[in-house]
């Protein structure tokens, strides 16, 4: 049996009709840049978010880019990341001048540690960007306490978790702006690049459409040194399009991570753990395994596809060897990025195919 690690064709065909549509409605016509189609997605996704605005933006990382720097987040200041999180986060920081500071996750969740933040508090903190994981929504309580604390920033880096919940509330919808990617493999994903910011705070909002908007409050007149990243009328039809599915696919999802977590009985074997605050919603299903290559090999054998969430650690990236670091500096950022393999997980799986994977998994001596 061949398995891919991600296929998008069983949604695309459910919603081949409607994509069509949008795509026609948008090229009948002829408006492809903050048109009526992107109003009418950013109103939808804020609703779904449970906040107050949502504004477009080109990709995921120009969406905490962009909040960051509306928020004043810039040279000299330090922005509090976790150590185990895709390059994005890191770049978002990077991008408007500020230092990320690197903190180690929980091992368990992947996340990052709240117990570890305050100590890597200086006086040039600025702002803690917390990032929902494969799905898995942080813990928030203890995040924001800490913010109010010491008067911090909080951006989300929701790019992975499209619907999560925390405590039964939309992750999201917690800290002062909020990322979100819509790259094609997200569990709300467009047909290319895409992105948006979400808050709660209209003024905040004003700002981060004026940045991607060459700084432009209005046509020709410049307020600020902008940047150009906007959600296109094409995309945002099309995310309009897949939005109200979107508890759907989250649903199925969840269903598929209830039979592996059920089913995978391997020692070799550690599996993701849920704690009692979260709801995910399984963008990645991350197992750990001390001989990972191995598994790897051996499901790839099996004709299961599967990939590594992140093989290399930020901190040990040549792109922040300027930051001096090494091998050791964050044990449980490497200790994830050497064991963690990534298993298919996507909507219109079959049981013959989960249960398939979960065959092979546990035949892995």
């Amino acid at each position: 049996m061949k398995i891919p690690f991600v296929t998008f064709k069983p949604l695309e065909k459910e919603l081949d009709k409607e994509i069509r549509e949008a795509f026609d409605r948008v090229y009948t016509r002829s408006w492809y840049i903050d048109g009526e189609e992107d109003a009418k997605f950013e109103r939808a996704f804020s609703e779904y978010c449970n906040t107050e605005y949502c504004v477009g933006t080109g990709n995921g990382l120009d969406a905490l880019f962009l909040s960051l720097k509306a928020l004043g987040v810039g040279k000299g200041d330090e922005v509090i990341v976790p150590s185990n999180t895709y390059i994005a986060t890191a770049l978002a920081v990077s991008y408007v001048g500020a230092t990320p500071i690197f903190v180690e996750p929980d091992i368990k969740t992947f996340n990052i540690d709240p117990n570890k933040i305050e100590s890597a508090i200086t006086e040039k903190t600025k702002a803690i960007m917390p990032v929902h994981l494969y799905g898995q929504p942080c813990d928030m309580d203890p995040i924001m306490s800490i913010a109010h604390k010491y008067n911090l920033l909080v951006v989300e880096d929701c790019a992975q978790a499209h619907g999560a919940l925390y405590k039964g509330k939309r992750i999201g919808s917690f800290g002062d702006a909020s990322g979100f990617s819509f790259y094609p493999g997200k569990n709300l994903g467009a047909l290319g690049d895409a992105g948006a910011s979400v808050t709660n705070n209209e003024k905040l909002a004003e700002k981060i459409r004026a940045l991607g908007n060459y700084g432009s409050d209005y046509k020709y007149h410049h307020i600020m040194q902008g940047n150009n990243s906007r959600l296109d009328e094409i995309q945002a039809a099309f995310l309009a399009v897949k939005l109200p599915y979107l508890d759907k696919v989250n649903e199925e999802r969840r269903r598929i991570a209830t039979e592996y977590l059920e089913k995978i009985e391997n020692p070799e074997i550690v599996l993701p753990y849920v704690p009692d605050y979260a709801t995910p919603v399984w963008h990645i299903f991350g197992i750990r395994c001390k001989r990972r290559d191995e598994l790897e090999s051996f499901l790839n054998g099996a004709g299961i596809g599967t990939n590594k969430h992140y093989p290399i650690p930020m901190h040990l990236q040549k792109c922040y060897q300027n930051m001096r670091f090494k091998k050791g500096d964050f044990p449980i950022a490497e200790e994830i990025s050497a064991t963690e393999l990534s298993i298919p997980m996507y909507y219109g799986m079959t049981d013959e195919e989960i249960q398939y994977i979960i065959d092979k998994i546990n035949e892995f001596k």
